[in-house]
């Protein structure tokens, strides 16, 4: 089984059972203002590139980069759980860095919640540190932040 990673559409139905699951571990796990995702409707804007990786026909997993001033943010990743251990989120992450740093972005930034430990040693696996909050966000207690200077 072999995964291909390609720019994928919000709205496709197979995107929407993802983003729908991590929406719903969100909410299970996160008062819902901590919960800092990204509307269906959001992932469709123009200052976001949304990824989709697959395996045939299967939607396995989905990323979004989201082009920011004077840096990106990775929004929205989130693999099936049943294709986890399959490097799907790797995968995902190589290519929000590659399309950042084609865009000439300097730096990647995430926030990320609290309790996501396999996200928190996919993001370091993949380079990323911790640090303080950027953008919008409040040093919340359930948010971790991280970056990685491209």
């Amino acid at each position: 089984m072999s995964v291909a990673v390609t720019y994928g559409d919000p709205r496709d139905a197979g995107a929407i059972r993802l983003l729908q699951g991590s929406h719903d571990l969100m909410t299970s796990l996160f008062p819902v203002g901590e919960c800092h995702f990204l509307s269906i409707d959001a992932l469709c804007g123009e200052d976001i590139r949304f990824f989709v990786a697959k395996d045939g026909n299967e939607t396995l997993g989905c990323a979004a980069l989201a082009i920011r001033d004077g840096y990106g943010e990775v929004k929205s990743m989130f693999v099936d759980p049943a294709a986890r251990g399959r490097s799907v989120g790797a995968a995902l992450l190589t290519q929000v860095e590659d399309e950042a740093r084609g865009l000439g972005l300097p730096v990647l930034n995430l926030e990320t919640g609290t309790l996501l430990h396999a996200a928190h040693r996919l993001y370091e696996r993949g380079g990323f540190t911790r640090c303080g909050p950027f953008g919008d966000y409040d040093d919340g207690e359930f948010s971790i932040f991280m970056t990685k200077a491209l």
